[in-house]
């Protein structure tokens, strides 16, 4: 008698599981995952085109972070940003992040060359909702000694943000 109510369980628990696995989420197509690390497999291309595809649904900018992680300088603006909450704040509220890589590995030549000369990096680039170029910022410029000045950065996304 026990046998039954299990192998009940049992048949359910495979039916709910194998439902769920071939109707997946809903909206699950429609959910951006940001680019939230210098990744050399990556493709820059699809990244900032389904960037675009979210800032437009979310009345944002994108906000492109070229850099890799050998970059110290890279480091030091993710750690400003991870350190000062208002300063992410402002960031995720105004633009769709994406981290562009540029490594031995791989130097998005492709992507790259339809944007200005990079000077130095972490370099930004500011697209509007369509994929229009609207700024490209030297890093360098938001500097003061040996990091990231919090207030030159926090003006600058005030500045660009929609």
């Amino acid at each position: 008698m026990i046998r039954r109510p299990i192998l009940f369980l049992a048949l359910a628990w495979l039916l709910g599981t194998g439902s769920a696995l071939t109707q997946g989420t809903p909206h699950e197509a429609d959910t951006y995952l940001p680019v939230t690390r210098f990744d050399p497999n990556r493709d820059a291309a699809k990244d900032i085109q389904d960037a675009v595809t979210e800032a437009r649904r979310t009345d944002k900018r994108v906000l492109l972070d070229v850099g890799g992680d050998w970059c110290v300088w890279c480091r030091r603006l993710d750690s400003l940003f991870a350190a000062n909450k208002d300063l992410e704040g402002t960031l995720r509220k105004g633009f769709v992040v994406v981290k562009v890589n540029y490594s031995r590995e791989n130097k998005n030549e492709a992507v790259l060359s339809k944007y200005p000369k990079i000077p130095g990096y972490p370099h930004l680039f500011v697209l509007d909702s369509s994929g229009k170029l609207l700024h490209s910022q030297d890093t360098a410029q938001l500097e003061s000694g040996n990091h990231h000045d919090k207030a030159k950065v926090m003006a600058f996304l005030k500045k660009w943000a929609p």
